[in-house]
């Protein structure tokens, strides 16, 4: 059955149940003998999802395509997402500001709206953290991802209370959009509430917010919108959308009879997000937008290489696993990642178990040590370690001072060197590095792919965002009209295809 969007009519005669655009087959007409069951507008794909959401960031549908860090999702994709009506977060995570500003500039030049820039989340690098933000508000970003949060940080609380002023009567106006990514209720309660008081006043006090602004910071929740996080690639707690979605709904609802924000904030989905199904079971739970990410890093426009394009369109539910990742090592966080094709998550872990055996380097057994040099290093833990003081150098150069007054933490920032630059050697498709590349991914790769087979989207040199967005939000609207008239009888065997 093709999209309409005409009225249909199911009726009902001797020939059975039927849908039609034509009045004149109905019981309303004297030219028929068959009797009307119902009839509808079909649902659009811009109907899905909550108005004020596309309002806000000034896009046609309730979609996003999630950040990516080292630039996979690079300005070409936040770009073409948000000429099409979608939008797009700018994976900044472990890119430096001047490439970060670099990149604004020319998304800037392209849109005016329909686009984000993500915030990671840096634990231990509040300078950094703070830089970030003032960069944000030097280009004017009004509207951030921030990803990776467990607490309020003061950087954060900038960049809300930046934009906060007073509106018409007792109104306030927020000018700065957060929308959060968590995967826990506490995370998600934290967004919920207001600005931390104390890191309000070590604001004020230190000039970065006005006295009215932080008169103001305790009549708004810290996110405009949460993005609940379900199974995803990179940073996950491996949550099942449908059980974790409805119960952040129920938080968002408990705060909001508390607090009476004006809006009401907004929750999404995202992690498992890939097929028309998958959208529309999220929107049906409740969902306000839902957010891809693992389908997006195999499009022309995803900055990394063809060789990992062409792995991700090959891969299958089952060919991911978690894995230690580099941005919180010492906290043993796990990211999911690709296992076929690669000796990353076997590395990785070997190096976790180390700094967990370990207090230094110096306490490694030789052979152990010698092993990690030539087979993931491929050079000296000395040379590793020079690397990573010149890398941390430009970036905040007081993490190289307190690892060097404690060794633990100087073995965790050789052991992460490995670990970082294993995701830029999987973008720049560094062939000596095929069995290091840490990609990424989340299951809902391999339900695409699945989704896909037989359609142009199989290949790789067909896949661009903006059609992967189409496909799957206008096969949501489908599957809800073919649902629908299911439910009223008709059999039907369909599936939306491009």
């Amino acid at each position: 059955m093709e999209s309409t969007e005409k009225t249909i009519y199911i009726t009902e005669s001797g020939d059975g149940i039927k849908a039609s655009v034509d009045a004149e087959v109905t019981g309303n007409s004297e030219k028929s003998n068959a009797e009307l069951k119902c009839c509808f507008e079909p649902l659009k794909a811009a109907d899905l999802g909550d108005k004020s959401f596309m309002e806000t960031y000034g896009t046609k549908y309730a979609y996003y395509g999630g950040a990516m860090a080292n630039g996979i999702s690079s300005p070409e994709m936040v770009i073409e997402l948000a000429k099409r009506g979608f939008m797009g977060s700018l994976g900044t995570g472990g890119i430096s500001l001047d490439v970060v500003e670099g990149w604004i500039d020319k998304i800037q030049a392209e849109v005016d709206k329909g686009y984000l820039v993500n915030f990671l989340s840096s634990p231990g690098m509040s300078d950094h953290e703070l830089n970030t933000v003032k960069l944000f508000l030097k280009k004017n970003i009004h509207a951030i991802e921030a990803s990776a949060f467990i607490e309020m940080t003061s950087a954060l609380v900038y960049y809300r209370l930046a934009g906060l002023k007073k509106g018409k009567g007792n109104s306030v106006i927020c000018e700065n959009h957060i929308i959060a990514k968590i995967s826990r209720n506490e995370v998600a309660q934290k967004f919920m509430s207001p600005p931390p008081v104390r890191i309000v006043k070590e604001l004020l006090g230190s000039g970065l917010i006005t006295e009215e602004q932080a008169s103001l910071s305790q009549s708004i929740p810290m996110a405009d919108d949460i993005t609940v996080e379900a199974d995803s690639g990179g940073h996950t707690d491996n949550r099942p959308l449908v059980s974790l979605l409805p119960d952040i709904i129920a938080l968002a609802k408990r705060i909001q009879k508390e607090k009476h924000y004006s809006p009401k904030i907004r929750i999404g989905a995202g992690g498992g997000i890939s097929t028309p199904e998958s959208a529309l079971a999220a929107f049906s739970m409740g969902a306000a937008y839902v957010v891809t990410g693992s389908v997006n890093q195999s499009c022309l426009e995803a900055g990394t290489s063809d060789y990992v394009k062409k792995m991700l369109s090959e891969t299958e539910m089952q060919d991911v696993v978690m894995a230690p990742c580099a941005d919180m090592f010492e906290m043993g966080t796990c990211v999911q990642v690709i296992k076929k094709g690669t000796m990353y998550p076997m590395n990785a872990q070997r190096l976790y178990n180390m700094y967990c055996s370990y207090n230094s380097i110096s306490e490694i057994p030789e052979k152990q040590l010698e092993s990690i040099e030539k087979r993931m290093f491929h050079s000296s833990v000395d040379d590793v370690w020079n690397s990573t003081k010149e890398f941390f150098a430009k970036r905040d150069p007081s993490v190289v001072v307190r690892a060097e007054k404690n060794e633990k933490q100087k073995m965790a920032l050789i052991f992460r060197w490995y670990l970082g630059n294993s995701s830029r050697w999987a973008i720049t498709g560094d062939k000596s590095r095929l069995m290091d590349m840490q990609i990424w991914c989340g299951q809902s790769m391999g339900a695409f792919n699945n989704c896909v087979k037989g359609t142009k989207l199989e290949k790789v040199e067909n896949r661009k965002v903006a059609d992967i967005a189409d496909f799957i939000m206008k096969g949501a609207a489908y599957c809800f009209n073919i649902n629908f008239m299911k439910m009223n009888g008709m059999k039907l065997d369909c599936r939306y295809t491009v």
